[in-house]
């Protein structure tokens, strides 16, 4: 007798699990919507412009305006066009899990489905980084005060219309490319819900909210304002701890490494920690600086005293999401959030044809000498680049609701 069972159906159980991986990869892009594909303003092809270790991008000036009239009697002067050049840099990225045939044979999960999804997240967050970093980094920048001195308890530091008011002035005096909405120039706004509070609860915007459009306070819809498509997502950037010192000042260390889904950490001093701080975990970001892993939890209402702490963070288990190594920094300064101001075609975006844009998987791969272990991943080879400084343009704020 034959059986049918998944062993000799291996593509058509691939080919259904591809699908979840392209659902992850695609769901939660976020900076990645401000960007063209490289080739497009210039009518070149992705496998041609892939091939260089940075790929320059070519601008050309603007004629003057011409003032005077023909001379009857001389020829013109012939006008000089400059140009200029912009760049991205194609990077590499990669990222697989192993696992023993018998965790096949014994689980009771959907492990296999599971997998496949974790995957396909990882390749879109770690995409999605590297347009992130691009676009939170640029020069076109507007805050109350520097970075280290936002204090949520200001409320000239926090996001308000009339931040949006004066981006939506700049941005169209430097005349970066739109969308159009029923014939009107639209642009992207790009922010974290703690953002969106204080913009939501202010001026005119709640007024609005009271007497005219009801949505806005009962189903807490803004969804746009002025030229902007407000995009809220708790994926968009946050510079934890980056904001003014509290009052009450944690400054301190991890004693000992805490994993993924860890529901405490041991700090080296547990000085002005309280239930219901938030606590970044991870180096600072400073200026331009970008680190991956860092990330925010809030102090459990479990905690009383000591150096271990409970927390409450974005891991599945409302745990940590990542590892952290020992003598790593935690601290309870203000966060900063970036707000970006873009449109549909601020940034260039280059990626391997041979690989995709959404990666290419590799595997369920069989290995050791008895195939007893398997492997699954992915990898991706591109990157992304501002075409101008003036394409997109960003605001940092703090929230009241860390005040």
């Amino acid at each position: 007798m034959t059986v049918q069972t998944t062993s000799n159906l291996t593509n058509s159980v691939r080919t259904q699990y591809l699908d979840i991986y392209h659902e992850a990869a695609d769901f939660q892009r976020v900076y990645d919507i401000c960007a063209v594909a490289a080739g497009k303003p210039y009518g070149e092809v992705m496998s041609a412009l892939e091939k260089g270790s940075s790929i320059q991008l070519n601008f050309l000036s603007d004629l003057a305006i011409a003032t005077s009239n023909i001379s009857q009697v001389a020829d013109l002067n012939p006008a000089t066009l400059r140009d200029a050049t912009a760049s991205v840099t194609p990077v590499s990225r990669a990222n697989a899990i192993q696992w023993s045939q018998q965790l096949d044979i014994q689980n009771y999960t959907n492990y296999a489905a599971s997998r496949f999804q974790k995957i396909g997240k990882n390749m879109m967050e770690s995409v999605d980084w590297r347009a992130a970093e691009i676009a939170n980094t640029g020069n076109l920048l507007k805050r109350a005060a520097a970075r280290a001195s936002l204090d949520a308890g200001t409320t000239a530091h926090n996001l308000s219309e009339a931040v949006f008011a004066e981006m939506e002035t700049l941005i169209q005096v430097l005349k970066v490319p739109a969308f159009l909405k029923n014939g009107r120039p639209q642009w992207y706004s790009i922010l974290h819900p703690e953002a969106y509070y204080d913009l939501r609860t202010s001026g005119n915007v709640e007024s609005v909210g009271l007497y005219q459009k009801s949505e806005i306070i009962l189903n807490w819809e803004l969804g746009a304002l002025g030229p902007f498509k407000i995009m809220v997502t708790p994926w968009a950037k946050v510079f934890g701890a980056a904001g003014v010192d509290h009052a009450s000042n944690v400054d301190t260390t991890l004693s000992s490494a805490a994993n993924a889904l860890a529901k405490t950490i041991v700090v080296a001093s547990a000085t002005n920690i309280t239930s219901g701080d938030y606590l970044t975990i991870g180096t600072e970001e400073t200026g331009g600086t970008f680190q991956p892993v860092n990330e925010r939890v809030k102090v459990s209402d479990a905690y009383v005293s000591g150096t271990t702490i409970d927390i409450i963070g974005e891991g599945a288990n409302g745990g940590l999401r990542f590892d952290h190594a020992s003598a790593v920094a935690v601290r309870n300064a203000d966060t900063v959030f970036p707000v970006l101001f873009a449109g549909p075609e601020s940034m260039a975006k280059v990626y391997a044809t041979e690989v995709g844009e959404y990666g290419e998987i590799v595997g369920p791969k069989e290995q050791g000498l008895v195939n007893q272990f398997s492997s699954l991943g992915w990898k991706w080879f591109g990157g992304y680049g501002l075409w101008t400084d003036s394409s997109l343009s960003r605001a940092e704020v703090s929230s009241s609701l860390e005040s």
